[in-house]
């Protein structure tokens, strides 16, 4: 039977304003185990930024993590889906645009996140995506 987005996404991500700074995110993602976080202004969802955007984006390019904002890395292009899009409809999306994961959205607000692991769980929860997707963080 396929599912809906909404019965396999993390519900209630992490969203963070803009003009947070990279230390205070990664603080975050650490905290709660998390690998990224929805960047939004105060009227809308502006992007999504990983612990790997962090890296690649603004330490391997010599930025301060202290004054650089997530809003001056993030990747503002999101593919979104809503909460009933099916999720073999959310894994073509991925494999089209080469995400890994993608903000469910209803009514313009942010109500989930679903990543390659939640849909690894849910296609089959034997694979070897599955088993480390399933794991603890290893912080």
């Amino acid at each position: 039977m396929a599912h809906k987005a909404r019965e396999v996404m993390t519900p209630a991500p992490v969203a963070l304003p803009a003009e947070t700074p990279l230390t205070e995110a990664a603080k975050r993602m650490r905290d709660q185990g998390i690998g990224a976080v929805l960047v939004h202004d105060e009227t809308r969802l502006r992007g999504l930024v990983t612990d790997r955007d962090i890296v690649i984006r603004a330490i391997a390019e010599d930025k301060s993590p202290a004054a650089t904002t997530l809003g001056a890395i993030c990747s503002a292009d999101l593919v979104t889906v809503g909460p009933d899009e099916p999720t073999g409809t959310v894994v073509r999306l991925m494999r089209e645009n080469a995400v890994r994961r993608i903000p469910v959205v209803e009514d313009g607000q942010a109500i989930g996140i679903l990543s390659l692991g939640d849909l690894a769980l849910e296609h089959d929860e034997r694979s070897a995506l599955a088993d480390v997707s399933a794991a603890p963080p290893n912080v």
